[in-house]
């Protein structure tokens, strides 16, 4: 595999860095350190970063995040958190692994961006109503923490995956609502302890991070439809012709 940072352009290098430094001066105040926050807080902001430009390392990294911030959640009784990044956001960041290796544009490190039908959509909200509902009850029955702030949180997570796998820039807008979400859920938890105010900073940098991941892969798709050889990807056999160029098709 190339270097990955080769990917990134200037302002993304400062982006990330200046990310990583706010997180580690968040952690270095707090009276109350918590090392697991830190780390999952850092591999966050760089799995983000990657998965921006379209890089398959950035889906590498959301694994090891998702492993991370399961056990800091399973600490402070968010259930719906652990289980849903253990159980749910690590195996399909390992789909979208396979998914975006097996989509390549041309020859290059980024993933081709994939085109959304009716179809495609509504399973997406089909199995976000589906899995959001189960998992309420589940998460009642574990006595979760903030149970409909959690419950929310699996429901734009759910979504945010599907766009993911899906290829498709909406993963950045699913995304942005579940770090609105997140930054309530852990500031809940925040008043309790001070050591999770790095989570706070986190997914408010995240959501920064997937407001610029939408607008950047709607430019690339832009550019990947520039030819009308790019105009339709060989690979997804339920599109027949080119597609207008909108998020909903």
């Amino acid at each position: 595999m190339k270097n990955p940072f080769k990917q990134l352009n200037k302002f993304d290098i400062a982006l990330w860095s200046a990310s990583v430094i706010i997180i580690v001066l968040a952690f270095t105040v707090s009276p109350n350190r918590d090392y697991l926050t830190l780390v999952s807080s850092v591999t966050g902001v760089s799995a983000l970063i990657f998965i921006v430009k379209g890089s398959v390392v950035g889906q590498i990294l959301t694994v090891i995040f998702s492993v991370f911030y399961g056990v800091v959640s399973y600490f402070f009784a968010y259930y719906g958190e652990m289980i849903t990044y253990l159980g749910m956001s690590a195996p399909a960041a390992v789909f979208a692994i396979i998914s975006w290796i097996r989509h390549p544009y041309k020859d290059s490190a980024q993933v081709a961006i994939g085109k959304l039908n009716k179809t495609k959509i509504a399973v997406a909200f089909i199995l976000t109503a589906a899995v959001t509902t189960a998992f309420y009850f589940i998460l009642r029955a574990l006595g979760t923490a903030n149970l409909i702030t959690s419950t929310v949180s699996v429901a734009t997570s759910v979504l945010a995956a599907s766009f993911t796998f899906l290829r498709s820039p909406l993963y950045g807008i699913a995304y942005a609502a579940n770090d609105i979400v997140l930054i309530a859920l852990w500031t809940l938890a925040t008043i309790k302890d001070i050591a999770y105010i790095p989570m706070i900073l986190c997914f408010a940098l995240f959501l920064i991070y997937d407001i610029y991941g939408f607008f950047s892969w709607k430019k690339r798709r832009s550019q990947q439809s520039g030819s009308a050889d790019d105009r339709h990807d060989p690979t997804d056999t339920d599109v027949q012709a080119p597609l207008p160029d909108n998020d909903f098709q």
